[in-house]
């Protein structure tokens, strides 16, 4: 994984404000609403996945409690084993923040996490975590269904049937 910090600019003894203001001042310039070609917006995209997951791990580590259990490191199978238990409640949210505190990935956690963005509509990350399980372990079937389920919803999503759908979740979830 990249240093946290030097996805955002930073130095390493920078402070969780500091760590808001440097994400959001990135997340204005590449956030994936504002570029208007589709080539252009799916490598905003990713670059905003990275941001996220760069903005999590530096305020976890800037936080005085960064040695407290409930945000220790996790090894690969705890953290995909909390991330199951949080899909279970239907917690996506807390599914992506177990992942997050593990830093050995291994072809399960890039599949977890396909998982997880799939369940929050993000086709394009989850087609990515998927193919790189996939590179992992080129063998398992598993993680090539995941990669073919990502890559269709992909497509769905792209056609005016998708788009109509993703704004009536949009509304239905306010």
């Amino acid at each position: 994984m990249n240093n946290p910090f030097e996805v955002l600019g930073l130095k390493g003894t920078a402070t969780p404000d500091e760590i808001r203001s440097a994400y959001r001042s990135l997340a204005r310039q590449c956030h994936p609403d504002m570029i208007r070609d589709p080539a252009e917006k799916e490598s905003a995209q990713m670059r905003m996945v990275a941001l996220n997951l760069a903005y999590e791990e530096a305020l976890r580590l800037a936080s005085p409690r960064a040695s407290s259990p409930a945000t220790a490191v996790l090894s690969s199978a705890e953290a995909v084993l909390m991330a199951q238990r949080a899909m279970a409640r239907d917690n996506p949210q807390g599914a992506l923040r177990s992942l997050i505190r593990c830093e050995e990935r291994d072809g399960d956690w890039y599949y977890m996490q396909g998982k997880v963005l799939m369940a929050l509509d993000e086709y394009d990350s989850a087609h990515q975590s998927f193919r790189q399980a996939v590179r992992m372990d080129p063998e398992n079937n598993v993680y090539r269904a995941g990669a073919l389920a990502a890559a269709v919803e992909q497509r769905k999503s792209k056609t005016l049937q998708g788009k109509v759908k993703k704004v009536f979740k949009g509304i239905v979830k306010r």
